[in-house]
């Protein structure tokens, strides 16, 4: 399957406009034609835990790729553990002005300018409502784009609100290059304002569900029957300081946040073999030529954590080879986007299989054993 995706319907995809090809992507996904790629291959992990919560893989499919939860039990049974819905905002919005997302296959890459375009929390909500969930879902949150940042701690709250009772962990976007001032979020004085602000309201909202909300649900638990406060997790870019990293690790640290993601896309362009990328202009890149500066942005927080928080890695991987290599370096779970658009529908089954056999060949008996090993 994988060679008739390389040969055949990838060049045929690629001749496409990159935003069209990937809303044909999901429109097959969402028709059943994925099927005949379904797997089994997270089987070869056994039992992952993270943040309280039960991943049949290691790798998923980070936010970006489904940002309307549209394809998530699609994407499921292709073998991803977990898939993470999003960008979402509490408000629908449009994005920028296409075109906005290009391939650069030199390579290996993306650059995308698409802007948190999704159809806004409340619909989200409800489609993941009736979602049959056949692995983790995530759910990534921005601000939308006319906010400012002075009011985008209460924006994060409404669309929280929507998502809480439907995301099983929820991500919290400050790092997109693509709307005005987001990054701004990652100093610390913001950074503390909105962890705060959104751990107060996690709280309150988990004590009031034993369980997922689900669409025209009002039922409430019987009293003194609570569950955990949701895991949050907060993306980041990979454009910090070290000075920076270790703020943000120490604010999330004292915030009792779940996790930290990284990294998002890079606003750099150097090193690539594209000549005329610039003429794409601005944007977020992903893929190959951001894997080396995610891997040291998961080393630095693994460092800086003493390994206590977990990571997902995400930005570059391509093979079995590039998830090892951020679990090495420190994440405990992994994420791809640009390595699956390039790689197909078979990418999941391929990744997962490679990177059962290289935790085995390297000598250790689960993953766990492997996060962090590159130090030791």
């Amino acid at each position: 399957m994988s060679k008739l995706w390389q040969s055949l319907i990838r060049p045929v995809m690629f001749r496409l406009d990159a935003e069209r090809a990937h809303e044909l992507g999901l429109e097959a996904l969402g028709l059943g034609l994925g099927s005949a790629f379904s797997s089994d291959s997270n089987a070869e992990f056994g039992e992952i835990e993270r943040f309280d919560l039960k991943f049949t893989s290691p790798l998923g499919v980070a936010a970006g790729f489904d940002k309307n939860g549209l394809v998530v039990d699609q994407l499921a049974a292709l073998g991803f553990g977990f898939v993470e819905v999003g960008t979402v905002t509490f408000e629908p919005q449009p994005g920028n002005e296409k075109p906005r997302l290009f391939r650069l296959p030199e390579d290996k890459a993306l650059i995308n300018r698409l802007g948190f375009n999704n159809q806004g929390a409340e619909r989200i909500a409800k489609r993941l409502g009736k979602s049959k969930r056949n692995c983790v879902v995530g759910v990534n949150i921005g601000k939308n784009k006319d906010v400012s940042n002075e009011a985008a701690v209460e924006n994060y709250l409404r669309c929280f609100d929507q998502i809480h009772g439907v995301a099983d962990y929820v991500a919290i976007n400050i790092s997109s290059p693509n709307t005005p001032n987001l990054r701004e979020l990652q100093q610390a004085e913001n950074l503390e304002e909105l962890l705060r602000a959104l751990q107060e309201r996690n709280t309150v909202l988990s004590s009031r569900f034993s369980g997922p909300k689900r669409e025209n649900s009002t039922e409430l638990p019987p009293e003194g029957d609570t569950q955990s406060v949701k895991p949050l997790l907060v993306k980041i870019a990979p454009d910090l300081s070290e000075s920076e990293i270790e703020a943000i690790v120490d604010i999330c640290s004292r915030f009792n946040i779940s996790g930290i993601i990284a990294t998002n896309t890079t606003v750099e362009r150097e090193g690539l073999k594209t000549s005329n990328a610039k003429q794409f202009g601005s944007g977020g890149l992903s893929g190959k030529p951001l894997a080396k500066r995610s891997n040291q942005v998961i080393s630095a927080i693994y460092r800086y954590s003493k390994g206590k928080m977990p990571i997902i890695g995400v930005g570059g991987i391509f093979t079995a080879e590039d998830a090892f290599e951020k679990i090495a370096a420190g994440a405990s779970l992994v994420q791809a986007y640009t390595g699956f658009v390039y790689g197909g529908p078979a990418f999941a089954a391929d990744i997962n299989l490679g990177l059962s056999k290289l935790i085995r060949d390297r000598g250790f008996s689960h993953i766990d054993e492997a996060i962090g090993s590159a130090d030791r």
